[in-house]
């Protein structure tokens, strides 16, 4: 029997005893205040503080416990990307990105270094590949664009490779380790009078000014500068109308082959996937990641955890499934994160756009943010810069992704008929119209009803009920909240309102 795991997935059971730190009971005030407590939020604090700075990080739930916790734990430079990054932005793009991420990249080994952190860090290679010979010219084309960078590859079929190939690119000194792990580590490190961590502190409004406010429930922190470390800034940015939302899933299953230490990515046009071993005291997993599809825009969920549990059943003979769960992958529309100040902001810095790319982009972010704030040059800031301009690159994707929010919006507002409360099953959840409103319904698996408002209190998209998660997905922008309306993730600040039951 398979596990459901919202976020901490296999790296849940390597956290015991680890801190936890106290909510934000009153007000407070520092240089910079940063909002999450993931590996960009922790990172930006880890470099403030060492540079003298006073920092407060407001967590709405446990440091490390969203995004990072619900990655797979690679580290990688290549991005399976590099060839679509030189030909919309050139070679001197793709250098700075490549010298980014690699900058990240040794600032995460080099931490694990310096405070003995055991996090299962450990260098492996990375595998680009296709199985096909109609997918081999993606794999071929990305070669290039690696090359063209100076990085070294390795083009041929390595010795005993588990997978067959028709092209692969292999790339050593890349890395794997446990994210989670690691995130809470860092930021023991630092933690006290100048870094003062608040846990289940969920932030409810920031106004950008001199000086910024950032609003929680229980009390108001007053700072110089405020990072949006949260994957996409909390309320309403250009760049939300710049992205496209997804989710992704994953699996971990009992390891009964052998597979040597790697990071695998298959890219064939039917299926993608991410594949690595991780061992801990529990025992030896595969983990295989993808299957992606639009934030709100698939109800049953549950056939894209079947589909990874088939693939794996095909390949490696095994079906003892042990974790299940999924992430949020923002993608940008000219396949860049957008990194620095938002338009018409002079204090407020946001970091998004990661794509899968979280734990290397969100060190690289924190690094750049960081020096951006502290006054030292950093020659990627101007290759992120949420107020570039790149029509040539990101036009198509934008106007896709803005046709996509109009056509939910008449979808779901003027053509798609509500639901009969009485047709919503166990484990189900349903649009209703109850006096003449749209509400978001579902039941329980004991037949309990919950009923919620179904209008996003980001931008008033109706939401879309997710069967795997048992959430109710904003098909615009991402916000995602749990069935009893509490807020789960994305950019808005507040739960879905309560619907008056008589």
């Amino acid at each position: 029997m398979s596990k459901y795991y919202a976020n901490g997935a296999v790296w849940g059971s390597a956290t015991s005893g680890s801190e936890s730190y106290e909510p934000l009971m009153r007000g407070d005030r520092v240089d910079v205040a940063i909002i999450g407590g993931g590996i960009t939020g922790i990172t930006a604090a880890f470099n403030l503080v060492k540079r003298g700075l006073k920092v407060a990080v407001i967590e709405a739930g446990k440091v490390g416990m969203g995004s990072t916790g619900s990655s797979t734990g690679n580290l990688y430079v290549p991005t399976g990307k590099f060839h679509t990054i030189l030909s919309k932005h050139g070679q001197k793009t793709l250098d700075e990105v490549i010298r980014s991420r690699s900058s990240a990249l040794e600032f995460i080994a080099d931490r694990v270094a310096e405070f003995s952190i055991n996090c299962s860090f450990h260098r492996v290679p990375w595998y680009y590949f296709a199985t096909k010979e109609k997918d081999a010219r993606e794999i071929d084309k990305e070669r290039d664009a690696i090359k063209s960078s100076g990085m070294e590859t390795i083009d041929n079929v390595p010795s005993g490779f588990p997978f067959p190939v028709k092209s692969v690119i292999k790339v050593e000194n890349q890395a794997q380790f446990n994210p989670l792990q690691y995130v809470k580590k860092l930021a023991a490190s630092i933690a006290g009078e100048n870094c003062r961590i608040y846990e289940n502190s969920r932030v409810t409004a920031v106004t950008d000014g001199d000086p910024c406010l950032v609003e929680t429930h229980m009390g108001v922190i007053t700072a110089g500068k405020v990072i949006h470390a949260t994957h996409t800034p909390k309320g309403i940015y250009a760049v939300h109308a710049m992205m496209e939302v997804y989710r992704e899933y994953a699996v971990a299953a009992r390891l009964n082959v052998q597979l040597e230490p790697g990071i695998y990515w298959l890219n064939d046009e039917n299926e993608k996937y991410s594949i690595r071993t991780y061992t801990n005291e529990t025992g030896s997993y595969l983990i295989v990641l993808d299957d992606k599809h639009k934030t709100g825009h698939k109800e049953d969920t549950t056939t894209s955890f079947a589909k990874i549990g088939d693939y794996i059943k095909s390949v490696f003979n095994t079906e003892d499934i042990i974790y299940r769960w999924a992430a949020q992958n923002y993608s940008p529309a000219d396949n860049l994160p957008y990194i620095g100040t938002s338009p018409l902001q002079k204090n407020t810095y946001i970091a998004t756009g990661f794509e899968a790319d979280g734990l290397v982009y969100g060190t690289a972010a924190a690094m750049i943010i960081s020096d951006i704030i502290t006054g030292r040059l950093n020659s990627s800031s101007a290759v992120y810069d949420p107020k570039r301009f790149t029509p040539a690159a990101s036009a198509k994707k934008t106007l896709k992704e803005n046709l996509d929010v109009i056509t939910h919006l008449v979808n779901d507002y003027v053509i798609k008929e509500p639901a009969k409360l009485s047709s919503i099953m166990r484990g189900e959840g349903r649009i209703v119209e109850i006096k003449g409103k749209m509400a978001a319904a579902s039941r329980d698996d004991s037949g309990n009803l919950q009923i919620v408002s179904a209008v996003c209190p980001h931008l008033g998209c109706q939401v879309h009920w997710n069967i795997a998660e048992k959430s109710w997905d904003c098909p615009c922008h991402g916000s995602r909240f749990a069935a009893d309306g509490s807020f789960l993730e994305g950019p808005a600040f507040s739960d879905l309102e309560k619907f008056p039951q008589e």
